[in-house]
């Protein structure tokens, strides 16, 4: 078994940042629920796709810093350590933003990795060499074939349905809100509690 996923709300829960960084802009009002997705909705429904695509250029970017990862996420890390199980982090992100200040979105991601304690030899023990961001979706199913995953946890369906999409690897939908539709060939979890059963406890 060897196990990709995804990065950027896979990983990484931006709810809490994105809507506290957009209220301390004053570009939300309040009642805006604390998601991502409705501070991206309000923005847009009020003709502010710019402002939401600066927001995300340094939410990504200086900002990361202060994201957190999802709950049990860490844990799911640890145990595929301690059961050998190889894991690679596989992203679609561009190196820069598209709107707003030049970061490099890049590196702003791999120092969070780093601030994690994932890449600790004491920790977690993630090879920095199994981390990719790929500045393509192309290039980041090229990726997931080229390291050889068997499975591979993705909150996109529409990723996971690609045509493209790698042959014989193993579907994996991460959806929290547990709203989406992943396709027939798609396993679904909301919590990585429920991925490490999935993947780790039916599998030892």
């Amino acid at each position: 078994m060897l196990i990709g996923i995804d990065f950027d709300n896979t990983i990484v829960c931006y709810d809490e940042l994105f809507h506290a960084v957009a209220r301390e802009r004053g570009l939300i009002p309040d009642g805006v629920a604390v998601t991502k997705n409705a501070v991206r909705d309000h923005l847009r429904q009020a003709g502010a796709e710019d402002r939401w695509t600066q927001l995300q250029g340094y939410v990504y970017g200086p900002g990361m810093k202060d994201a957190k990862p999802f709950p049990g996420v860490l844990p799911f890390f640890a145990a595929c350590r301690r059961l050998q199980r190889p894991v690679f982090i596989i992203s679609h992100r561009t190196r820069h933003p598209f709107l707003g200040e030049k970061h490099d979105l890049h590196q702003s991601a791999r120092d969070w990795i780093a601030a994690q304690g994932l890449h600790d030899p004491q920790g977690l023990g993630l090879p920095e060499d199994r981390v990719f961001f790929e500045p393509t979706k192309a290039e980041k199913l090229a990726r997931i074939a080229s390291v050889g995953c068997t499975h591979f946890i993705d909150d996109l369906p529409e990723l996971l349905q690609e045509p493209t999409f790698p042959a014989g690897v193993e579907k994996i939908l991460f959806d929290p809100g547990a709203a989406q539709r992943g396709g027939c060939d798609i396993r679904s979890a909301a919590s990585w509690e429920a991925l490490a059963r999935m993947l780790i406890m039916e599998k030892s």
